[in-house]
């Protein structure tokens, strides 16, 4: 099973405070997402994923729900050009959606983000 190098995990206390202060937001269906272009358009895109507590209570399917999303982002990430840009992926459901349901959307998310650029 393959894995996101570090180099394109969204960490560290700064970058996260920019992205979410200065960052453009979206919902597509059961997603919430925010991104940030950076100047140098030199690095690789980052990604962060978060699935709030107050919808599961279970660690077990936050977890589910947040490797889904990253290996829908992992699979599909050539449909963004890489030009640094950061993104957080946040689910925004009740409901546990499948594999193919997040793949989609994260797919539909792409595409905004990459005509907007």
């Amino acid at each position: 099973m393959e894995t996101l190098p570090k180099s394109q995990r969204l960490s560290g206390r700064s970058a996260v405070s920019a992205l979410m202060s200065k960052g453009r937001w979206g919902f597509s269906g059961s997603l919430k997402y925010c991104y940030l272009r950076n100047e140098p358009s030199t690095g690789a895109n980052r990604i962060m994923v978060s699935v709030p507590k107050r919808f599961f209570k279970r660690a077990v399917k936050r977890n589910l729900l947040k490797r889904r999303m990253r290996e829908a982002y992992r699979t599909q990430k050539t449909l963004l050009a890489p030009s640094s840009t950061d993104i957080l992926f946040l689910y925004n459901s009740k409901n546990v959606s499948n594999f193919q349901t997040i793949k989609e959307e994260v797919a539909l998310i792409l595409k905004k983000i990459s005509d907007e650029g």
